[in-house]
């Protein structure tokens, strides 16, 4: 049988246990705000319509050109409501 590493009063294992005094606060916040990376988690059934990011990119990209350019076509000069009549 295989000696079992003993659980500590915590609960935890001692290779689990962290030494805090030597961890650095946002080390990497700095380098993720200029590259500024995001992460977006997709929906599996969203997911399977794309192959890469590149392609989830190319698709709002181009629902971003056709809301401009509907948002152009609808737009009213006046400040007046649709089928507002005098």
């Amino acid at each position: 049988m295989k000696a079992r590493n003993p659980a500590t009063s915590d609960g935890m294992r001692s290779e689990y246990h962290f030494d805090y005094s030597k961890a650095v606060r946002g080390k990497y916040y700095r380098r993720l705000l200029k590259e500024g990376t995001n992460v977006i988690v997709l929906e599996p059934d969203v997911a399977k319509a794309f192959r890469s990011s590149a392609a989830v990119n190319e698709a709002l990209r181009s629902l971003l050109r056709v809301s401009e350019a509907t948002r152009r076509l609808t737009s009213r000069s006046s400040g007046r409501v649709a089928g507002a009549r005098r």
